[in-house]
């Protein structure tokens, strides 16, 4: 710093205001100071800085599977909030598996991270209490923590199925399938209830053959796609509970003559270009990871008492394969 107040000409008081964006300092003199740095190759001491302010300036995110494309959109909005705040993001992907989810978000409070968001894989975060005594912001986003009282953001699951099923009924179908996530996942559970609900408020019976809980698998849902189809009462429409089940129930449906009505949860690439275009009760996944992370620096900031649950609604975007009528 000695060097650059030198090179610039000014005191080493006015170096440490502009490398720690503190105001009082001029246009001019920051330019000269600025390219004094630049031309010195002066990088920060981040290590003395942690000590000074107690920030390291990064914060952890914990996700399902950073190559699905719900949770990279996801990543990417959390990423531009802390980018906008001059931290760095930390990412890692849990594969669904809760003790996977545990070294993850302990590694990252290992590295001092300000903060962690969290898709939760497992039920019980109590393991992450000593860490949020000790300071360390924590957000959950998509499903809500198990055992604790934390910040949640998620989505109207339950809400946006109803959404979906009513536009299926309202295009005269009656037997509609439901083919969902593990039952232990928040949002699988959510949107079989909504399902439910739905049916329920059409005045509609819900054979045990028509829903189906599990792996998400093209094997499993096209085993349970079988069942449904088949029978004295076969369904008319599906809806699927996730994008995967989406996709594998396009391929199982594109191979049989008969027109099955079809509504996804979660949107996917090139939905629209199908044939017919595949209707949608779209998340915002953007609107997640922005809502978390925001929240999660004005947790930082001390601008939040209490805990907050935040919940986004889910819209229907139709395309044609939801309006298909009944056609047996």
């Amino acid at each position: 710093m000695k060097d650059v107040a030198a090179r610039a000409g000014v005191g080493l008081k006015t170096v440490s205001r502009v490398v720690n964006e503190e105001p009082g300092v001029t246009p001019d003199t920051m330019a000269r100071v600025q390219a004094a740095i630049d031309a010195l190759g002066f990088r920060r001491n981040d290590s003395a800085r942690l000590l000074r302010t107690r920030r390291t300036a990064s914060v952890g995110l914990v996700l399902e599977d950073l190559a699905d494309p719900f949770y990279a959109a996801l990543s990417r909005a959390v990423e531009d909030v802390a980018s906008a705040h001059g931290a760095l993001l930390f990412t890692g992907s849990s594969t669904e598996n809760p003790r996977r989810e545990q070294e993850l978000v302990l590694a990252f409070c290992a590295r001092r991270v300000d903060g962690l968001v969290v898709v939760p894989a497992g039920d019980d975060h109590r393991y992450l209490s000593p860490e949020i005594d000790a300071g360390v912001a924590t957000v959950f986003v998509d499903r809500p923590a198990g055992r604790i009282d934390a910040d949640v953001v998620l989505t109207d699951n339950a809400g946006g199925t109803r959404t979906g099923i009513a536009h299926l009924i309202a295009h005269g179908h009656r037997r509609i399938g439901f083919i969902g996530d593990q039952p232990g996942i928040h949002t699988a559970a959510e949107r079989l209830r909504g399902y439910r609900e739905a049916m329920a408020d059409a005045g509609l019976t819900v054979r045990p053959e028509w829903y189906a809980m599990g792996p998400t698998t093209p094997e499993r849902v096209q085993a349970a796609l079988a069942v449904m189809l088949s029978g004295p009462e076969p369904v008319t429409a599906l809806f699927a509970g996730n994008n995967r089940v989406t996709v594998s129930a396009v391929r199982v449906l594109s191979g049989r003559p008969e027109r099955i009505a079809l509504v996804g949860f979660d949107d996917f690439e090139l939905a629209d270009l199908l044939d017919p275009p595949v209707t949608v009760v779209a998340q915002d996944a953007p609107g997640l990871g922005r809502t978390a992370a925001q929240l999660l620096f004005r947790r930082l900031d001390g601008a939040v008492s209490g805990t907050s649950r935040v919940e986004l609604p889910a819209r229907l975007v139709p395309r044609g394969s939801g309006e298909i009528p009944p056609s047996f």
